[in-house]
């Protein structure tokens, strides 16, 4: 299979296309390294090729390395994994830097020929590195197109000369974006940061290329870092500059990351050291640091959850095989709050026909709004333009009449969590709807069969619960009910696809799976403080595990007076066996002071007039006196991962959850679990479900019933297997 195809004009100019087939999207494979050196040996072996473009044959140029180039990588070097992979990472390092000496003199730096690469769309990961080796780089003016290097996203960070080339091209505070956080910019934000030359007209990708290629002179070839006395952009580690800065970058790593992302320190470790060597000597230092942080748990852990499980759920690995193609035309949205806006927008922004409906017409022009206000913000940041505010907001027709709903494929319910409400819109929309039109419910508590029995059609109504703010949350949850047939499932799949949403599917069950998860969480950070452990030390332990808000800033941010209301529905339908008698009362009490979370500017924590939290609120210790001694640090992070961990493993036991990677990618994605971790699943294959027994069994014996270990758990613990041992599909072991 051609990965690359090679032609050579009447000027000289030879055009290298990567043009894989079978996909949409270039992803670089072995093949395609060795195929992609051998083209570039046969250009500079050539008299009569003067310079080189290397472009794509499809709308982008590459959207990165396929992941299974690292398993190959592995498996081929038998027992020395290390060595396989650094070696095949010196490998792409030495075919970059061929590119990128062209065939020069090393010492006269004369007879080179330069190379071009011409970008028509998106460029990830090595379809940027590549790139980067080259000696100019043109993007077509493409404003969907996105540029960087988004590897630190997925646990790991850019090893294909990345890191050295970026950091040595902008300074370690301009790269810190593009390597640090994996911003991914449009081509003129990219040409703006530094990344690119030149953004040209799509059409002019190619002649402009070429026009660079013939004028170009030896000097042009001839990278700084090659240069006789080249100095690092905003100083090296023992300059008084780059001394600061780089004491400055290693406290604000550890400051967002706690210290749990080995990617981050690596990453960090590979500049530092690298820019203290010549530049091939940092090569190897950069795919040294790359492959130590390959081998670690923490990022195959995040490469398994965050992009093979991710995306495999995102291209349809649960979907209905046998249901055609169920695309929604047209979306009728019950509901014009918050929930019912946000649906509104991300839909008629992926260019769905949307009914927006409410009680009032000025209830249902608000809702609309809504996508006017997020889409003034794009126009202001440069992401949005006129043309296209006008084409989204024509898309969506706010109303009170439910004839308006003819025609519609697909409704999303999203009114108040009431039943008797959910049920007379139900029916309302039922009425003029044609037959064959699902129907689902946006809802985070209520049981989908209990609802569907207000419609004339139970297989045809879902549960699509959507998490707040819609236009920001990736996750959704779809939750079957007991009647919910296939045609109902594969119709939310491909809604949730084409909204650019990542779904998981799970049956249906008091909280369904995210909330059931959740909720022990926040109910474990409030029994501390009621214990009389220190927020600050409930917080911090939270943090400290890598969970993006501890308890008491989440419940805050969702509303206490939320958690109260479900505490009260909760404790009806369990009676005798509801078990958070100690949270309510700390929850209730709260909200009866009137601090109701950060709506309210008061919680938890203390809030400014414009709602900026200003630390923990002082009157807690007044009400909850801090014990002495306090619990140490692993105890209080034991019952905070727990309180999460054992729910989801119930889930899948009870069968709520049928699939272990969207209890990873769900867990990541809905509440922020840990992402370190790959998710709940992955983290106690990590420690071993027996090490997870012990811990169970000392946190039963100190707190009681809710840590005792789940039959499963014990079970793999017996067998000595591991959760994706078991449980896992084939195509998720791919990493």
């Amino acid at each position: 299979m051609t990965e690359f195809t090679y032609a050579v004009d009447a000027d000289g100019v030879a055009t290298i296309t990567w043009d894989l087939p079978g996909k949409s999207m270039n992803v670089m494979s072995l093949a395609g390294i060795s195929e992609l050196e051998a083209l570039i040996d046969k250009a500079h072996a050539d008299a009569a090729v003067k310079g080189i473009i290397i472009t794509s044959g499809k709308p982008d140029f590459a959207g990165g390395m396929d992941l299974n180039v690292i398993a190959q990588m592995k498996d081929g070097a038998g027992d020395d994994p290390a060595a396989g992979l650094f070696e095949g990472i010196m490998g792409i390092h030495r075919l970059e830097r061929k590119i990128e000496l062209a065939g020069m003199d090393r010492k006269t730096k004369q007879g080179g020929k330069p190379t071009v690469a011409a970008l028509p769309g998106t460029a990830l990961g090595i379809g940027l590195e590549i790139p980067l080796a080259c000696h100019y780089r043109i993007a077509a003016d493409n404003p969907k197109a996105k540029i960087g290097l988004p590897e630190i996203q997925v646990g790991i960070f850019p090893g294909a000369g990345g890191t050295t080339r970026v950091s040595r091209m902008l300074g370690i505070l301009a790269a810190a974006p593009v390597l640090l956080e994996g911003k991914m910019l449009d081509p003129k934000a990219a040409k703006a940061t530094g990344l690119i030359d030149a953004v040209v007209p799509p059409g002019d990708l190619l002649a402009e290329a070429k026009a660079w290629v013939l004028a170009a002179k030896p000097a042009d070839l001839v990278k700084p870092w090659d240069q006789k006395g080249w100095k690092m952009p905003g100083g090296a580690p023992y300059h008084p500059a780059g001394y600061m800065t780089f004491v400055g970058a290693n406290a604000m790593v550890h400051g967002k990351t706690m210290g749990v992302y080995p990617a981050a320190k690596a990453l960090l470790s590979a500049i530092y050291e690298g820019a203290l060597v010549p530049f091939d000597t940092a090569l190897k230092i950069e795919a040294r640091w790359f492959t130590h942080v390959m081998l670690d748990p923490t990022s195959s852990a995040m490469v398994r959850s965050l992009f093979i499980n991710k995306q495999a759920l995102e291209k349809g690995a649960v979907r209905p095989q046998s249901v055609p193609d169920q695309s929604v035309k047209k979306l009728g949205v019950l509901g014009a709050g918050m929930m019912g806006a946000g649906i509104a927008y991300v839909a008629a922004n992926a260019g769905i026909e949307v009914v927006l409906l409410d009680a009032s017409q000025e209830s249902a022009e608000k809702g609309k709004s809504y996508s006017e206000t997020i889409l003034d913000k794009g126009i202001s940041r440069r992401k949005v333009t006129a043309e296209k505010k006008a084409e989204v907001l024509g898309r969506i027709t706010p109303t009170t009449d439910y004839a308006m709903l003819a025609g519609a494929d697909l409704i999303v319910e999203a009114v108040f969590e009431d039943p008797k409400v959910k049920a007379d819109v139900t029916q309302k929309a039922e009425a003029v709807i044609g037959a064959d039109c699902i129907f689902a419910t946006n809802t985070s508590t209520l049981p989908i069969t209990d609802l569907a029995r207000a419609s004339q059609h139970p297989d045809q109504f879902i549960g699509i619960h959507f998490f707040s703010p819609v236009d920001k949350m990736a996750l959704v949850e779809i939750i079957k009910g007991k009647q919910t047939g296939d045609r109902a499932v594969a119709k939310a799949l491909d809604f949730v696809r084409q909204i650019r949403k990542t779904p998981i599917v799970v049956n249906d069950a008091r909280f369904f799976y995210a909330n059931r998860c959740i909720i022990p969480y926040i109910n474990e950070g409030v029994r501390l403080v009621a214990e009389g452990t220190e927020p600050a030390l409930v917080e911090n332990a939270a943090r400290l595990l890598g969970m993006p808000l501890g308890p008491l800033q989440l419940v805050d941010e969702t509303s206490i007076d939320l958690g109260v209301k479900i505490a009260k529905a909760t404790r009806a339908a369990m009676g005798d066996a509801y078990p958070d008698g100690a949270v309510d009362e700390v929850l209730f009490w709260m909200a009866d002071q009137g601090r109701i979370g950060r709506k309210s500017k008061s919680g938890f924590y203390a809030y400014d007039e414009k709602g900026k939290r200003l630390g923990l609120w002082d009157g807690l210790a007044e009400r909850y006196p801090h014990a002495d001694p306090q619990p140490v640090l692993t105890e209080v992070q034991h019952r905070l991962i727990m309180a999460q961990v054992l729910e989801a493993v119930r889930a899948l036991q009870d069968g709520v959850l049928t699939d272990i990677r969207e209890g990873d990618v769900g867990a990541i994605l809905g509440w922020g679990f840990m992402p370190w971790s790959g998710g709940p699943f992955s983290w106690l294959d990590r420690i071993g479900a027996a090490r997870a027994v012990q811990i169970c069994e000392g946190l039963e014996a100190r707190h009681g019933a809710r840590f005792a270990a789940p039959e499963l758990l014990r079970d793999l613990a017996g067998a000595e297997e591991t959760f994706y041992g078991r449980f896992a599909p084939a195509p998720a072991v791919a990493a």
